[in-house]
């Protein structure tokens, strides 16, 4: 087992795909500790599932229609089309800061 600097334990977070025992062996092996999330369900604690930063910012990004299904043609215009998108987001998250 690889042992990480000043002896803290790395995990790995992933899905319930990754349940069985061949996964968790090579989990181990790699030299991180599983933390696999089975089941979404009500739990009383504190602690909420996590929502990975991909899926938030996919999420955003699925809110333009012309970026969800691509409509162009040509490269450059669907990079211009993402990134005017992608200022788009920028500015309604600055305009709750800076209102």
């Amino acid at each position: 087992m690889v042992e990480s600097p000043n002896n803290i334990q790395q995990f790995l977070y992933a899905d319930k795909g990754y349940d069985g025992e061949p996964a968790t062996d090579v989990i181990f092996d790699s030299g991180y500790f599983p933390r696999v999330i089975r089941k979404k369900k009500q739990t009383t604690s504190c602690f909420k599932n996590r929502r990975w930063i991909v899926e938030v910012v996919h999420s955003w990004y699925n809110r333009f229609r012309k970026l969800l299904v691509r409509y162009e043609k040509y490269e450059s215009s669907y990079l211009a089309l993402l990134h005017l998108a992608s200022a788009i987001i920028c500015w309604r998250k600055i305009g709750f800061i800076y209102g």
